[in-house]
């Protein structure tokens, strides 16, 4: 068997007892980017030869019998918006081709001391804002189930980079379903923890009090071990919850008897594609099945997330871009004159169109005179979706739901229709306004051969009971031994 083909934890056993060498798994999966990424185009850059110099680091360590950890010598593909010493972080953002970090984000650290190896930086919509990777500065990835659909986004290039075969596992961020929705539209396992459980130190901005790191992988088991390596309290971070980390993999006992888990009867009315809503039921009988006692819920503020997302997430965009004004670092036109011209065309030249309307957006609800009627009313509508959530919470465990209300959808299908395009996240938007965690995974196939993700949706800091159904389902189901045909060029 390919060693691309192997799960993270796989790989990790088999590093662990010196029946491959990390060198050895580094180059596969080297040699698979060099393969399939001309047509996946999932990699921003990539850090080759860094990779092989950590995997030797490595390799060294284990030959002279040192402990290392569970991850020691495994690849991993990193968002481009985690910041990386010595490697550019462009957001896939013109504005900020040729931006080298002087610091690491804390994850990149972590993974760092955990002996991961960093296969370089995947593709994103532009500062992440984007739900099919096409708003990306810099050129638009490709599913790899059917390279005519996106990946999703904004981490769409650390999900198809993923499900490609090209890495393992990866980070990405999740703003308003960002990991969630690309783990669905490339078959994968894609989870955002809770607000505060990761740190965001190092991650560049899109929407502070909504942003959260998160991994991607193939297996719940993979994500639970990546979870575990990634989360836990950072100074560094003012918003850090400081929160002992569980042993994530330990809660996969595949036992859910008695767990209660809600169907929110909003996230199944229309607009949800029949062939996923027949999915998703068919994921709640096996849960069922498996022991898990399942009964309606409701969400009555839901149809009012989307809403409310599109003036808090842009408001906080607007703030925290301003800081890209073609003086510190970054893109600067050369054809200005005066400091005024130089902030204009910077901008103009340096940010896409998508990122230019949010940023209008979120400085027009934030402006005096609008700042009650916008910002401060989409808080409030805020806090009550934060409250039907917390009132669920009294009778279930977990919720469940589709994650998309489709599978993956044509390149340049939407464009063309913004409502359609933000529609892609009505399912996974709520639990970023909630803070609370959420996962996604596969749980079925279209008629035309796409994936189908299930949304789980759990209180505060309930990470290993999401972890612990998803991994149950899992081993119930085959969907997740499914790869795409470019895994096996």
């Amino acid at each position: 068997m390919e060693l691309y083909t192997l799960s993270a934890r796989e790989l990790a056993d088999k590093i662990q007892a010196r029946e491959v060498s990390a060198r050895e798994v580094t180059d596969a999966f080297l040699a698979c980017i060099e393969r399939v990424d001309s047509d996946v185009r999932a990699f921003v850059t990539v850090t080759a030869q860094q990779a092989r110099a950590a995997a030797d680091a490595v390799d060294a360590r284990l030959a002279a019998k040192e402990e290392v950890s569970s991850l020691a010598g495994v690849p991993i593909a990193l968002k481009d918006n985690l910041c990386t010493t010595g490697v550019e972080t462009t957001c896939s953002s013109k504005i900020l081709r040729g931006f080298v970090p002087p610091y690491n984000a804390t994850v990149v650290e972590k993974l760092s001391a955990a002996g991961a190896v960093s296969l370089g930086k995947a593709t994103m919509d532009e500062f992440a804002m984007g739900s099919s990777t096409e708003n990306s500065g810099l050129f638009t990835t490709r599913n790899p189930w059917d390279l005519t659909k996106v990946p999703g986004g904004s981490s769409g290039g650390s999900a198809a980079a993923v499900a490609a075969g090209e890495a393992p596992f990866a980070l990405g961020s999740d703003t308003g379903g960002s990991i969630r929705q690309p783990a669905a539209f490339c078959g994968l396992v894609g989870v955002k923890p809770t607000y505060g459980r990761v740190s965001r130190y190092g991650l560049v901005a899109f929407a502070s009090s909504l942003d959260q790191i998160g991994p991607l992988a193939r297996t719940v088991e993979d994500a639970a071990l990546l979870l575990s390596v990634i989360a836990g309290h950072d100074p560094g971070d003012s918003t850090s919850v400081p929160r002992s980390v569980p042993d994530y993999r330990a809660a996969l006992t595949g036992d859910i008897k008695g767990l209660r888990v809600g169907i929110p009867k909003e996230y199944f009315a229309e607009g949800i594609a029949t062939d996923v809503r027949e999915a998703v039921t068919r994921a709640i009988s096996v849960l069922e099945g498996l022991g898990a006692s399942v009964g309606e819920t409701s969400l009555p503020y839901t149809e009012y997330a989307l809403p409310a997302y599109y003036i808090v997430a842009p408001a906080e965009a607007s703030s925290n871009l301003a800081r890209y004004d073609g003086v510190r670092y970054g893109h600067r036109t050369r054809n200005a004159q005066g400091h005024i011209d130089l902030f204009e065309k910077t901008r103009d030249e340096g940010f896409g169109d998508e990122v230019k309307q949010r940023i209008m957006i979120g400085t027009y609800a934030l402006s005096a005179g609008y700042y009650d009627a916008f910002y401060l009313k989409a808080q409030q509508v805020r806090t009550l979706i934060k409250q039907d959530f917390d009132r669920c919470w009294e009778n279930f465990d977990a919720l469940i739901t589709p994650t998309a209300p489709s599978a993956a959808f044509g390149i340049g299908e939407k464009t063309d229709d913004p409502l359609a395009m933000k529609l892609s996240d009505i399912c996974t938007i709520p639990a970023n306004m909630a803070g609370i965690p959420a996962l996604s995974q596969c749980c079925g196939f279209t008629e035309s051969g796409l994936p189908i993700g299930v949304q789980l949706m759990g209180p505060p800091f309930s990470e290993e009971t999401l972890l612990r159904l998803a991994h149950a389902y899992e081993q119930a189901t085959d969907w997740h031994t499914r790869r795409p045909s470019l895994d096996k060029k």
